[in-house]
């Protein structure tokens, strides 16, 4: 069954990743989908070019990716960066930009679609934060925890401004297999780190699919009296 047939959704970060893999799922569920990433889908999906960090960037962007859509039913916000450094290492300048990316830049993007969402007489958002915005996993990491925390709380802000046309929800992820996370998830001879492994109730690290599938019910009509939720899809690493 097509879950979004004749849905016209936009995808930040969708040329890569958990992005890339919600694209993918989306569009064998009916949905036309436009992607928004500083480098272009390599799946062919149409795909504009974005700094969402920056304000004129996002606006236009969006404005020429619901011209091609035709009208704006959805948003997957996916687009983001990550730094494993602690307090001592976190300069003004990375905490800065991993901030400017990963939290306003989700904001960036929801200011700029709402409208058409609005217009449309409805739709949904899907933000991706991160499992560690709810629990941190330990030392480190301080921009990025501080990032998807904040995308959490406003998350659930937007969740009630923008009711009852449009649904806001985000899913925190665990560690995903992704060309982001190689740099720290997997050990010299390619497998996953059994220290990582070990934090999760299922002894590994997530499929990108897994969280598009997610991604995909927050989307679809089967959530249509879900907003404002926060889900973790982490393998019951923040209750473990």
């Amino acid at each position: 069954m097509a879950r979004l047939q004749g849905r016209r959704i936009i995808i930040t970060g969708g040329a890569s990743g958990i992005g890339r893999a919600t694209a993918a799922l989306f569009a064998k569920h009916g949905a036309a989908v436009a992607v928004l990433d500083r480098t272009a889908s390599p799946d062919g999906v149409a795909s504009f070019e974005v700094d969402v960090s920056d304000a004129a960037s996002v606006r236009q962007a969006v404005a020429a990716a619901v011209k091609a859509l035709g009208r704006l039913d959805g948003v997957v916000n996916a687009a983001g960066i990550f730094s494993a450094a602690g307090l001592a290492d976190t300069s003004a300048e990375l905490f800065s930009r991993t901030l400017a990316i990963n939290l306003t830049g989700t904001f960036l993007v929801i200011q700029a679609t709402a409208p058409y969402l609005l217009d449309s007489g409805g739709g949904s958002i899907v933000n991706i934060a991160s499992g560690v915005g709810i629990t941190p996993t330990g030392p480190g990491s301080t921009a990025y925890v501080a990032s998807k925390g904040g995308v959490i709380a406003m998350t659930k802000a937007l969740a009630m401004e923008l009711a009852p046309t449009v649904r806001v929800n985000v899913v925190c992820p665990g560690a995903v297999d992704t060309p982001m996370t190689q740099s720290f998830l997997r050990t010299p001879s390619g497998g996953v780190d059994p220290a990582i492994a070990n934090r999760y109730a299922l002894r590994r690290a997530a499929d990108p699919d897994e969280l598009a599938a997610a991604i995909l019910f927050l989307t679809s009509g089967e959530a249509s009296f879900v907003t404002g939720i926060t889900l973790p899809v982490d393998g019951g690493r923040t209750f473990h």
